[in-house]
């Protein structure tokens, strides 16, 4: 049967949601409340009976004036069996258009016949079309789509999420939380925060989910747990890096390219979303589901199904927390959604219009969507990029309200309302000059309604360097505001900021070199460090997180491989990660870095001299890539790699990104894990669990300090008192010259006197058989004593 043949216009349905659309408009207490009415029915969706119905914030076609016979749902529907799993295909697409019933500034369709994608079925594809006065045709795509095979940039697929929740795994887990009132999450006790692409081989998250699936079955049948199996244990929850929709290839190819066009069919080349990004560089459009670079099998159902699996874990669910991203959009995104979604230019690209009602209540829409696929907790990316310019003051505000809205918008899964538990990212007044000084960290905590928000902390914020002396002592202060407002902060310093800046950092700087031979193990022991691991979990209060490459000592950084005309220019920031992340060895191992050993970078000391001169060339010639090239072919004795010309640049550019992607993947670190710093901060993390009062801000019994004089070297102590009356007691070798021998129960702690104490953790460094006494204490060891009173 033709497309054109099984599908129909519905006319009077499509009426019936141009008159919603309509009453909420002259009903609603505001503008803003009637746009939320009406944000709940655009999208593509169909219902139990078959009906597909959609609807589009189309306000360009009212500013260019455009008549409602000129608008259209385009469907689109292959003609061949379309494979999601394959990179490249060609194949016809019948084409038919419908017409849609216009309200202002929106447009309505509804159509019988359609197919819907599910898990086993590839549905049917859409998007909106207009046609001009010299009878050019013109798509708007559909920014809450929730099924985008190929990207943001490419028509959606119609979706059948209702059968997609239907079969989620964790049904009991959502149905175990149901009451009269909406359920509400609460903090939970730590958080591993997770890259997909980097997590596992697949670097998918359907191969993420196998991964805690095998991790379920060794822990039911009670095996011991290999080193790279415990890294991923003893979390009480998995934040994901943003899985949303990314930019594109700024120079193609486009991974839906149409030829042959007719009213009938299009003949389209389809590629397989391929790019490689850390995440934050989101278009905003498409915001609701899932990036398709992430999804192995292409189908939306694998966030579900990586849900159910946590949710269903053995010995207590894992609670799944996304990281969202709203607070600005890629420039990329200009093409992606109509101009009224930006509010103008800023360093990441575009602002978003917050004051817009429309606007507003899509971004909503679009969150209120994602949420639903399963997420406990929700975290906000730079919240305080959430501003508008008050025309009145003449100044920039932060939108205070709008994350209020976020943090109350009320999710429904499998038949139960919740709202989850939220963190929020924010630095005000970031990107001030003084921000490190100023920033309180607690600007949303205190103006949010419910006591339980939280916020990334000072020490988890960007620009953290624990591997430079005198670090800590630096931070004391905040150490100190830790102590006693930390309780509703995301604490550690190892997360996926963090770890970039770290290898951003000069070497020549004063590196601690205790931490290790070489850069390499410096930086790593830095971000994975026992003694700042114990910090975290034992004396500061707040919520821990721990980054799973910082855990697996694997490399990370800025990864991005869409940028054409910046690309080189990014490289140039991140080459010096050459000097922390990669030595010769690493280098020389065929699977590693062969993209740019192919453009003639043979050994890694090519390849650093070649580092060398970019940085200093893109400054010189700012960023003149035809001068960078002519000076790069003139060095004396002549660099390694190809003949330098601005196509060349781009290509060494492409393969850094390329390969650097592939060097992070933390599956290559897992034959070097130290099995027992795994085993000693798996212990720690369990050790936390027990003790949820560890969370709470200090009390008046409670001591933190350092000892004095210094004398060389930063020790800390520390006292907690839990509620049922034990006391744990930490002392904390940070940094520098190693103690003479001490006691550490007869330091004279106030509170520690007596007797009764015994060693519950001890880092890897000091031998098991250490209960009490005397003791040399070197850089990065601590220990843990705990007594009931």
């Amino acid at each position: 049967m033709t497309l054109s043949s099984r599908i129909a216009f519905d006319e009077a349905a499509a009426s019936a949601r141009a008159r919603a659309c309509e009453q909420s408009l002259m009903t609603a207490p505001t503008r803003f409340d009637a746009e939320r009415e009406i944000a709940r029915s655009l999208g593509g969706q169909i219902d139990e009976t078959g009906l597909a119905s959609f609807g589009f914030w189309v306000p360009e076609l009212q500013d260019q004036r455009v008549p409602s016979g000129d608008i259209f749902l385009e469907i689109l529907s292959p003609t061949e069996p379309l494979d999601l799993t394959r990179s490249h295909q060609e194949l016809r697409f019948e084409r038919a258009f419908v017409p849609v019933i216009r309200t202002e500034n929106h447009c309505f369709a509804c159509v019988t016949g359609m197919k819907a994608g599910t898990r086993a079925e590839i549905g049917d594809f859409y998007c909106l079309v207009w046609r001009d006065a010299e009878d050019r045709w013109h798509r708007i795509l559909d920014p809450l789509a929730m099924s985008l095979p190929f990207g943001a940039f490419a028509p959606a697929e119609l979706y059948d999420v209702a059968a997609m929740q239907a079969a989620r795994g964790d049904t009991a887990y959502w149905e175990a939380l149901k009451s009269e009132a909406p359920h509400k999450f609460g903090p939970v006790s730590n958080i591993l925060q997770v890259h997909i692409p980097t997590a596992t081989a697949s670097g998918t998250i359907a191969g993420l989910t196998r991964q805690f699936e095998r991790l379920a079955a060794r822990v039911k049948a009670g095996l011991a747990l290999e080193p790279s199996e415990q890294i991923f244990m003893g979390y009480d929850a998995v934040q994901l890096l943003p899985v949303e929709p990314t930019t594109v290839y700024e120079k193609g190819p486009a991974f839906w390219q149409e030829s042959n066009i007719t009213d009938e069919s299009v003949f389209v080349s389809l590629l397989r979303p391929d790019t490689t990004n850390w995440g934050y560089d989101v278009v905003i459009s498409g915001m609701a589901t899932v990036n398709p670079v992430l999804l192995e099998t292409g189908r939306p159902d694998e966030l579900i199904d990586l849900a159910s699996v946590l949710h269903s874990f053995p010995g207590g669910p894992k609670k799944l927390v996304f990281d969202v991203v709203y607070g600005h959009s890629d420039n990329q995104g200009l093409d992606a959604l109509n101009g009224h979604f930006f509010a103008g230019p800023n360093m990441y690209g575009q602002n978003l219009d917050y004051q817009n009602p429309a606007v507003r209540a899509i971004l909503l829409e679009m969150q209120r969507r994602k949420v639903n696929f399963g997420a406990d907790g929700v975290r906000v990316d730079g919240a305080q990029d959430f501003k508008w310019w008050d025309a009145a003051a003449q100044e920039m505000r932060h939108d205070d309200d709008y994350l209020q809205l976020m943090a109350d918008l009320e999710q429904e899964v499998a038949g139960t309302t919740y709202r989850p538990w939220f963190v929020f990212e924010d630095g005000r007044p970031w990107p001030e000059e003084d921000w490190e000084l100023s920033s309180s960290y607690r600007s949303v905590i205190e103006m949010q309604r419910d006591g339980d928000v939280f916020q990334w902390g000072p020490l988890t914020f960007a620009h953290n360097t624990p591997f430079l002396y005198t670090f800590w002592l630096g931070k004391y202060w905040r150490i100190r505001e830790c102590l006693e407002v930390g309780a509703n902060w995301i604490s550690g310093t190892s997360n996926h900021d963090t770890l970039r800046r770290g290898t951003q950092v000069s070497p020549k700087m004063n590196i601690n070199t205790r931490l290790g031979q070489t850069r390499m193990e410096i930086l790593d022991k830095a971000y994975d460090n026992p003694a700042v691991h114990v910090l975290t979990y034992v004396a500061l209060p707040g919520v821990p997180m721990d980054f799973l490459n910082a855990m697996a000592r694997a490399s990370w950084g800025f990864i991005r491989n869409q940028d054409d005309r910046y690309g080189v220019k990014v490289v140039a920031e991140e080459a010096i990660s050459l000097k922390w992340q990669v030595d010769e060895y690493a280098y020389s191992i065929p699977s590693n870095f062969r993209r740019l050993k192919e453009l003639g970078f043979e050994t890694r000391a090519e390849l650093a001299r070649f580092c060398e001169f970019l940085p200093a060339l893109v400054e010189v010639t700012e960023y003149d890539l035809e001068d960078i090239a002519r000076l790069l072919n003139a060095t004396d004795p002549q660099l390694a790699g190809p003949h330098y010309s601005v196509d060349a640049l781009k290509s060494v550019a492409r393969a850094w990104m390329d390969d650097m992607h592939d060097y992070c993947n933390v599956t290559h670190s897992f034959g070097g894990l130290d099995p027992a710093q795994c085993a000693f901060t798996l212990g720690l993390r369990e050790f936390r669990a027990a003790r949820p009062w560890l969370r709470d801000n200090y009390g008046p019994e409670d001591h933190f300090s350092y000892r004095q004089p210094l004398e060389g070297r930063t020790l800390f102590t520390a006292l907690r008192n839990g509620p049922d009356g034990e006391q744990v007691y930490t002392v904390i070798h940070m940094e520098g010259k190693p103690t003479p021998d001490l006691d550490p129960l007869r330091l004279g702690v106030p509170g520690t006197e007596g007797f009764g104490w015994k060693c519950a953790l001890r880092t890897p460094a000091i031998g098991p058989d250490y209960l009490s006494g005397p003791i040399v204490l070197k850089d990065s060891m601590a220990l843990v004593f705990t007594r009931k009173r």
